[in-house]
């Protein structure tokens, strides 16, 4: 028995090597690909190819019997490694006229990634920093036709107000998590071009592709069409929107969620919680919480304390928000499981049309954590 399993183990060894080589095959294949992509200005990710190599492959596994799910994750993350060694090919400029670009706030995480992207793209870019202010900084600004404003929203009305007169061909940009007041404060600034990005992303990733960026027109779109083009060729997926609309939005999405995980860490935290004991009976769906909750607190606490207190309005939901778990509450003091029951059905129904897809997506992550 032994030795028929040392010869099973072999075999098995054997076919790994075999798979590595297959896959440094495919990555270098890839590499040549990324160039050419480059030199053309193709998209790092085009999800219609994705897709078709996806269910493509995904038939023929299960026609021989393999797991299609195991294809997708194998793929999947095959697919990842290639996008990260695209980055390495640096990507076609679009605006070759474009001299430099000045990053205010460049070494701030989101402003450098902006400021290696661009580089990546063929640009110049300067970054001004808070210390710079103190000094003559009509240096700074000098020939610049883009400037890109990456500071924290508590810090945002003081670096427009401090902006000089600008070309009117400057395009003025900002990447904070709100924009319905940046884009008229720059509005109001600037008789130029002026545009808000919010990427829905940590700057600390090293793949841009299929990263999400939400952007919002100030004026004269036409001037900055093509660093949004730019922006797609990174990888990204683009979603216009206004900004009023966007805001509305983000307090579910950030400032709402933020305040409900800076809740639970502090009641953790208050409990005085074991986290080392907590960590060794969780199940998979807590693990994800917990983590989320971790990775939360491991940020810059100015980020997130700036994106919950943005506005008035917020701090209006959030008490719209405590009502309603206060209500939550009465019923289980009252124990009236009829009405949770009635109230889990009703927003069971709100999901319905995309409940099947929620729960397929959730499986996968849990899937992922539990290996």
């Amino acid at each position: 028995m032994a030795t028929e399993l040392v010869t099973l183990r072999n075999q098995i060894d054997k076919l790994d090597k075999n798979l590595i080589d297959i896959i440094k095959q495919r990555l270098k294949l890839v590499n040549n690909i990324g160039k050419l992509k480059s030199f053309y200005g193709l998209p790092v990710y085009i999800p219609e190819r994705e897709k078709l190599i996806i269910n493509l492959r995904s038939k023929e596994a299960q026609k021989l019997g393999v797991s299609p799910n195991l294809i997708k994750d194998i793929l999947y993350r095959i697919m990842y490694e290639s996008y990260k060694n695209e980055n390495k090919n640096g990507f076609k400029k679009l605006n070759v006229d474009l001299k430099k670009i000045l990053i205010i706030g460049g070494k701030g995480s989101m402003g450098k990634l902006f400021k290696k992207m661009l580089i990546l793209s063929g640009y110049k870019v300067d970054i001004l920093e808070k210390e710079d202010w103190n000094n003559n900084i009509d240096n700074f600004f000098l020939d610049i036709k883009m400037i890109i404003i990456s500071v924290p929203i508590s810090s945002l009305d003081d670096v427009i107000r401090k902006l000089p007169t600008l070309s009117k061909k400057c395009i003025l940009v900002d990447v904070t998590s709100i924009k319905n007041k940046p884009i008229q404060k720059m509005l109001k600034k600037h008789n130029g071009p002026v545009l808000g990005l919010h990427p829905m992303f940590s700057p600390d990733n090293n793949v841009l592709a299929k990263k999400l960026i939400i952007y919002c027109h100030g004026r004269y779109p036409e001037s900055y069409d093509w660093f949004l083009n730019q922006i797609k060729i990174w990888g990204v997926k683009l979603k216009c929107i206004d900004k009023i609309e966007h805001d509305k939005y983000m307090f579910f999405i950030q400032s709402l969620r933020y305040f409900s995980i800076f809740v639970h860490g502090f009641h953790l935290y208050t409990e005085n919680i074991k986290l080392k004991e907590l960590l060794k009976f969780t199940s998979p769906v807590y693990n994800i919480d917990l983590i989320m909750t971790g990775r939360f607190f491991s940020q810059n606490p100015n980020l997130y304390t700036d994106i919950i207190m943005s506005s008035n309005k917020n701090k209006k939901l959030i008490k719209h928000y405590l009502k309603k778990s206060n209500y939550i509450l009465s019923l289980i003091e009252q124990e009236n499981k009829t009405e949770l029951i009635k109230i889990f059905y009703k927003i069971k129904n709100w999901f319905k049309y995309y409940i099947k897809s929620l729960n397929s997506k959730s499986n996968n992550i849990l899937r992922h954590i539990n290996n």
